[in-house]
C-alpha cells in the first residue's frame, strides 16, 4: 500500500533521528492519511486522502443514500 495522498499526491518524508550525541540514525515521517470514500463524477471509490486535503475541501466525500424518497408516504 502506498503511502500517498489521492489529493496532493503528499508522500512520506526522510530525514534523520538525533540522539543527545548527534548520532544520527534514519527515519521516516509519513502523512496524516485517511481511507475515505469521495465521489469523483459518478462513480464512488475509497481513497486516502491527507487531513490537510480534507480540511480545504480539496475533494468531494461521498454522501451516503440511505432512504430514498420515492415511495414514501407521510
Amino acid at each position: 500500500m502506498a503511502k500517498v495522498c489521492y489529493s496532493c499526491k503528499k508522500g512520506p518524508s526522510f530525514g534523520n533521528n538525533r540522539s543527545h550525541s548527534l548520532r544520527a540514525t534514519r527515519r521516516r515521517w509519513n502523512p496524516n492519511l485517511q481511507k475515505i470514500r469521495i465521489q469523483e463524477g459518478s462513480t464512488v471509490k475509497r481513497e486516502y486522502v491527507c487531513t490537510s486535503c480534507l480540511k480545504a475541501f480539496k475533494v468531494q466525500k461521498a454522501t451516503l443514500n440511505i432512504r430514498s424518497t420515492e415511495g414514501a408516504t407521510a
